[in-house]
């Protein structure tokens, strides 16, 4: 059976199984819808919050930049994985025992102010939206490789599974489906990686083989420092980032985890706050299955990667060389006309892939773009190597199709969740909380639904229209996270003293402070140059959160110093958010 029968039946099959559990699990409520019912099983909710938080980025892209950043990647390791410990222990179970139903409404009722929800809920949408336009890209990727699928028609297919089980079941369905999802995902991810260890170090840890010996006596890592540097690369395991700028990726990475409205309403679907400790520990266990395995999937990757494509003449480059040549991720350009492909450090071509639909004297696809001076040959699309990885290995053709599944339900878990909080967030917290409080639950749970409808729209737009590859979008919605969510919710919970005024402004603040120095140095509209010597203080768009959530710290004590102070019963509501409690524990 060849390996796009294999991806339809192993696809085809998880979102049936996806659908099954929607129908099964229909919201019938809006406490159902929003929250499960806050009846979900811890151990079930770490899987659904571990699916819910590894998204795209985790299981498609963050390999990919492993592969080829090498130790600089590390900051995304390290952030992402801090900021759950922070979240798990920091926040979650103090937000469970407020008892609300979305972080806007805990931002509202801490800080006593409609004005303070609805900036609330504009950071969320900000922040969703940019987070989601990775998931819909990822979709896009799998399905126009693996299905033959232009991009775009990937992104809608998505779109429409995604519409049905988040509308009909809101978070029960949500929270169910993602356990499923999470299932598939990890084995998806664990089982090529065995393999693959497997055939190149002849340990079927992963872990373990990332430091075992390889052909020589030489470890893996000493190999692909070797191979690189020859190529003309930096050391895999040698940085070349600024410290300042590590620090502040990672920062903001970790705090911005903490403040991810998605992951942070999870905690919010378990019956106590105990459950919402146990469920964070789950998913921690959950979570590290995965993490732990991305280095050596990287590194192994890129090792393959080497051995497969440099030197060899083009007429006989593997297959996926070819295949994902034609879907415009890979692209050759034989710059000394002698048909082999050369590999080296250095841009293979000018600008985007731009094929001109005609074939070169040795068979490559001819570019439009005009070739750099570099004397590398090949550019491929970080965001494939962990889907091109069982291709690379030459590992059987269900490995492969399991891996297409297993990416499709790492970006629809995540893109759910995005898709409710946006849909809760406009139904909940500005029609019902502000501006018509006097609508029923039926129209509320309908008002979700249109809203959940509408939200997919746009992230099928922004899936096709992404600003970057997956995981660097992902990293600039953690850095808008940083900058405005995690302090508001932080200083509510451990600052007493902290007003509606200040929060407001600090949120504010810290979300035009970042999101403005994101599109200055991302979009093409005002010309600048995103190199690091135009950065302020050497710190690129993925770390500048770091400095939003500094900006927005001091802007919310300056103001509240010079405002009203909290109200009494404010503090009294605080001081039992933070004592433990017989009834909630």
């Amino acid at each position: 059976m060849d390996v796009q029968t294999l991806t339809y039946i192993f696809v085809g099959g998880s979102f049936a199984l996806y659908i099954g559990i929607a129908i099964w699990s229909r919201a019938a409520s809006t406490s159902e819808f929003y929250i499960a019912g806050a009846h979900v099983h811890p151990l079930a909710n770490g899987m659904a919050t571990a699916a819910d938080w590894m998204s795209a980025a985790s299981f498609i892209s963050m390999a990919g930049i492993i592969a080829f950043a090498g130790y600089d990647a590390s900051v995304y390791l390290m952030g992402w994985t801090g900021g759950y410990v922070l979240l798990a222990l920091l926040l979650a179970p103090y937000l469970r025992k407020f008892g609300q139903f979305t972080v806007p409404d805990f931002i509202g009722e801490r800080y006593y102010s409609k004005a303070a929800r609805v900036v609330a809920v504009v950071c969320l949408i900000v922040i969703s939206f940019t987070y989601i336009a990775g998931q819909m890209r990822g979709v896009g990727v799998v399905f126009s490789r693996f299905l033959e699928l232009p991009i775009e028609s990937g992104v809608i297919v998505g779109m429409g599974i995604v519409f049905f089980y988040a509308v009909l079941g809101g978070m029960k369905g949500i929270t169910y489906t993602q356990v499923a999802q999470y299932c598939v995902l990890i084995f998806a991810y664990l089982v090529p990686a065995i393999f693959i260890s497997i055939l190149i170090t002849g340990n079927p840890v992963p872990q373990l083989g990332l430091g075992a010996d390889v052909a020589g006596g030489v470890s893996v890592l000493e190999r692909l420092d070797r191979s690189l540097v020859d190529l003309g690369f930096t050391a895999f395991t040698e940085g070349t980032k600024s410290r300042i700028d590590v620090f502040a990726i990672t920062l903001a990475l970790m705090v911005g985890t903490a403040g991810l409205p998605h992951v942070i309403v999870r905690f919010f679907t378990v019956p106590k706050v105990a459950d919402a400790r146990r469920s964070a520990g789950y998913a921690l266990v959950f979570i590290a299955l995965l993490y732990t395995t991305a280095p050596a999937v990287g590194a192994f990757a890129r090792l393959n990667f080497i051995d497969s494509v440099h030197e060899k003449p083009y007429a006989q480059a593997p297959a996926w060389v070819k295949t994902w040549e034609d879907i415009g991720l890979i692209a050759w350009i034989d710059k000394n006309d002698d048909g082999v492909i050369q590999y080296a450090a250095g841009d293979a071509f000018e600008g985007r892939v731009a094929f001109s639909g005609e074939a070169g004297r040795h068979g490559e696809r001819l570019l439009d773009n005009a070739p750099t001076a570099s004397a590398n040959e090949i550019a491929v699309d970080r965001d494939i190597m962990v889907l091109a990885n069982p291709e690379i290995a030459g590992l059987p053709g269900w490995v492969v199709a399991l891996v297409a599944a297993g990416g499709v339900a790492a970006a629809l878990s995540t893109a759910a969740g995005l898709l409710l909080v946006i849909s809760t967030s406009i139904s909940h917290d500005l029609l019902k909380k502000t501006f018509r409080p006097q609508i029923t639950e039926r129209t509320e749970l309908l008002s979700a639904r249109a809203s959940a409808a509408a939200a997919i729209v746009v992230a099928g737009y922004l899936g096709i229209n992404p600003p970057g590859f997956v995981a660097q979008v992902v990293a600039l919605a953690f850095g808008l996270a940083a900058a405005s969510l995690f302090p508001a919710i932080l200083m509510g919970i451990f600052f007493k003293g902290m007003n509606r005024e200040g929060a407001v402004s600090g949120m504010v603040a810290g979300l035009i402070f970042t999101l403005g120095y994101i599109i200055y140095f991302k979009s093409p509209w005002f010309g600048a140059t995103n190199t690091a010597e135009h950065w302020l203080f050497g710190i690129s768009p993925e770390g500048i959160g770091a400095v939003g959530m500094l900006v927005n710290f001091a802007v919310a004590a300056m103001v509240a110093h010079f405002t009203a102070a909290t109200p009494q019963n404010v503090r009294s509501m605080v001081d039992a958010i933070r004592m433990p409690g017989r009834a909630s524990d």
